[in-house]
């Protein structure tokens, strides 16, 4: 579920706060955190992915409530079920290892009903909505293509669900685009008979992406002012103090990767930084630290510095 790249960036959003409480918090404590802020991720997913099980009990509800109407028209005696029957929808509704993760996380939209009816309206509204239920007969395949159509062009870019989210926790503005690729991909990957914990993906691809993730926030911290010093005099334009202070993060984190991970190749870590800058630094700050790490490792290829294992890590 987490990428590396993302890994970074969770330290590097760590690290920064840290900076900015002028590093006098404990250590121990902020790799907690860090932790903490990577698992809160899982939260953002699942209550995403709970939204859709909303959506179908509400349509559900307001149908049911329709019916017993005193003067219930003809169609709302006898309505439409095929989205209240929608096969994806229902397989969410019944997963018992995904309801009770929802409640053991605590995880729910109770007190925040009104933006399931602004999803739900939106829904009602759309033309994905009103092309689906005009067909006659419906397959799995068609079912699923509806849920992922309505999840992408509807719920991923609403913006009253994006001030949700911002409201609730604005760690999570920065996990969404992530989080909404991945419940895309669960949705068009589902099958009749995928296992029951399908919608419960682990966190981390294994575990060694939470080693990286801690051991980099540490060594970074811990070794802060000596990674300060590798980077002075590489900057004969710049003082120290006038580089931004998301780029001295980034190259601080991208040189501890040089010098403290022997098994990231050059190439991945330099790569991954000067990419990181592109998104959370200023618009220069990708070629100001693709310049300075390259003057770097050619330093350290001339001093044997680099002591990475393993073919083709330079």
């Amino acid at each position: 579920m987490l990428t590396r790249r993302h890994i970074r960036v969770k330290v590097m959003q760590s690290i920064y706060a840290l900076a900015q409480s002028g590093g006098n918090s404990n250590v121990d404590k902020e790799v907690k955190f860090v932790k903490f802020s990577m698992d809160n991720m899982y939260n953002l997913y699942l209550t995403l992915i709970s939204l859709l099980i909303e959506i179908q009990k509400k349509a559900d509800e307001q149908q049911r409530l329709s019916q017993k109407k005193y003067l219930a028209t003809q169609e709302e005696k006898n309505p439409n079920k095929k989205f209240v029957n929608n096969d994806v929808l229902k397989l969410l509704v019944a997963n018992e290892p995904l309801q009770e993760e929802l409640s053991n996380r605590k995880l729910s939209w109770d007190l925040d009903d009104k933006y399931v009816e602004i999803i739900y309206d939106a829904i009602l509204e759309s033309d994905i909505y009103r092309n689906y239920m005009s067909g006659t007969e419906s397959s799995f395949k068609e079912d699923k293509e509806f849920v992922a159509d309505i999840y992408k062009n509807i719920i991923a870019p609403n913006d009253k669900l994006y001030e949700f989210i911002e409201d609730h926790n604005l760690t999570w503005v920065d996990d969404l685009p992530l989080v909404n690729t991945l419940i895309l991909k669960m949705i068009t990957g589902l099958k009749k008979n995928s296992e029951v914990n399908y919608f419960l993906p682990s966190l981390y691809k294994d575990d060694d992406d939470l080693k990286f993730a801690l051991d980099l926030f540490k060594k970074t911290v811990l070794n802060y002012e000596k990674l300060q010093e590798e980077i002075s005099g590489k900057t004969p334009n710049w003082d120290v103090e006038r580089i931004a202070d998301m780029d001295s993060i980034l190259l601080k984190m991208a040189i501890c990767e040089f010098l403290k991970f022997p098994s990231i190749p050059v190439k991945v870590t330099m790569n991954e930084y000067v990419e990181i800058a592109k998104e959370y630094s200023t618009p220069k700050s990708s070629v100001f630290i693709n310049g300075i790490l390259d003057k770097l490792v050619k330093e350290y290829q001339n001093d044997n510095k680099l002591n990475k294992v393993g073919r083709g890590l330079m």
